[in-house]
């Protein structure tokens, strides 16, 4: 069962609205064939807005014989040119390999300047789907124009993947209850999607354009947790890098501990649970402490024994709190997966009890206020790209980010300064990544990218910070 989806209200309208509205899936047979002159160009979303390049993608579809979209090759073209010039764009992108999956990414451009653009196919211009994200007045797909970001002042230091939610093992995408609403299942002659989301992850982030030094997964990199799940993401993520040094993890509520006889050769943990996960990675409630150039990081397990939502026991909080006191002004980033702001309770489709608990979200925050250092908490477990309000006066940036697994399926990278940091949301971009995540952007009933996508300026931002003494 997915974890973040909407809630029971949510979902029971959705299935209301089912009944007059038009589906929105792709048609997945292998056997649809499109009707000729039938192409429409839909899904433009700009997705990554840096200071020097803009990512869009789109997705060609037609009708087959039965009257169902069904992804459609197609040529992909996309035009720009400066917001405040009288001349209309020009092609600065053109990839005549036909695919249904548009994915352009353009360099060159200046920071801080506003740019119309357009993208095309067959002579057919891409349109925002019905999604109220991409339609909302101000963003770039509805005005059809986007403003490059301005980098933090200094040379650049390093950077950092944030990620999350994997599921490793997870068979079907986007259940709620029981069955409902309809999941979505890799087609039958592909790996399973967990397998091809966690793989082009892997290796979009050692592409030069990418170059992550790090990678901090925060959070459910398996879907039930068994000893073979977390054995084999393990094993995916060591041909990529070294634990404790290339990729941190944290634990996510799908990697706790679990009852039954699937379990029994595991680790014990409390009240008769086994724990597999911790055999491969780390045990349950034990922060994890990483240094690299001056920057610490921390990853907190606040994960629960039962249950969806998070909490930290005792020793790890007063762990943490030794060592923020031993050094509150050093640079921390600190990630794990439960978000923790009253605001993320509030907003995310499961409420409240669906984040850190109360308590402990307002004593972290508390030692966040004596520890002036921590400037950012990453979180998982909404699937979502947002960014939520502090509710101490303390100066950390609480970003959740959306899950690898589905839709919009990606990462951020944290690229670091001396004067600040910048924020990009990616999407993957192998076939089957493109292929797997325009399929789920369906999920529960066509809802999901509203909830999941996030604004233009959740996805890509900058904070000015003082880091200059980062090695």
């Amino acid at each position: 069962m997915s974890c973040c989806g909407p809630s029971r209200r949510t979902l029971l309208a959705a299935i209301g609205l089912s009944a007059i509205l038009p589906a929105t899936g792709l048609v997945r047979s292998s056997s649809a064939r499109a009707q000729p002159n039938s192409l429409i160009a839909t899904d433009l979303e700009v997705v990554t807005i840096t200071d020097r390049s803009v990512i869009v993608t789109w997705t060609t579809m037609a009708q087959d014989p039965a009257g169902r979209p069904v992804p459609a090759d197609s040529d992909a073209e996309v035009r720009i040119g400066p917001a405040d010039s009288p001349r209309a764009p020009v092609a600065v992108y053109a990839d005549a390999e036909p695919t249904p999956f548009h994915y352009a990414e353009i360099d060159g451009l200046e920071p801080g300047r506003g740019y119309r653009f357009e993208a095309w196919s067959n002579g057919v211009r891409a349109r925002p789907a019905l999604t109220l994200t991409t339609l909302t007045p101000g963003s770039p797909e509805f005005t059809g124009e986007f403003t490059t970001l301005v980098p933090p002042p200094g040379r650049p230091l390093r950077t950092i993947a944030l990620a999350n939610d994997v599921h490793y093992g997870e068979e079907v995408s986007g259940l709620v209850i029981d069955d409902l609403p309809p999941g979505f299942r890799q087609e039958s002659d592909l790996p399973p999607y967990p397998e091809v989301m966690l793989a082009a992850l892997l290796d979009d982030l050692r592409h030069p354009d990418r170059s992550a030094e790090r990678l901090i997964i925060a959070g459910d990199l398996t879907s039930e947790a068994t000893a073979a799940q977390s054995r084999a993401v393990r094993t995916h993520l060591d041909g990529w890098g070294a634990l404790g040094h290339d990729y941190l993890v944290a634990r996510g509520n799908h990697d706790r501990p679990h009852l039954g006889a699937e379990y029994q050769s595991c680790a014990p943990a409390a009240a008769d649970h086994r724990d597999c996960w911790a055999d491969q990675f780390t045990p349950r409630q034990q922060l994890v402490e990483h240094e690299v150039g001056g920057l610490r990081l921390i990853g907190l397990d606040t994960s629960e024994l039962d249950g969806a939502g998070g909490s930290i026991e005792r020793p790890q909080f007063d762990h943490l709190a030794e060592l923020l006191r031993a050094d509150p002004h050093r640079p921390t980033l600190v990630f794990g997966h439960h978000p923790v702001t009253i605001e993320s309770g509030l907003t995310n489709t499961a409420g409240p009890a669906f984040v850190l608990n109360r308590p402990d979200s307002a004593e972290l925050q508390s030692l966040y206020e004596r520890a002036p250092g921590v400037f950012l908490q990453h979180s998982g477990h909404t699937h979502r790209n947002r960014r939520t309000r502090p509710d101490a006066a303390c100066a950390v940036e609480f970003l959740e980010v959306a899950a690898v697994k589905e839709y919009p399926g990606g990462y951020s990278l944290l690229r670091m300064y001396e004067g600040g940091y910048m924020v990009n949301f990616y999407k993957t971009r192998t076939p089957a990544a493109k292929r797997w995540s325009a399929t789920t952007r369906a999920e529960y009933f066509g809802l999901l990218p509203d909830y999941t996508l996030g604004t233009c300026a959740d996805r890509n931002h900058v904070v000015l910070r003082d880091f200059s003494g980062l090695g």
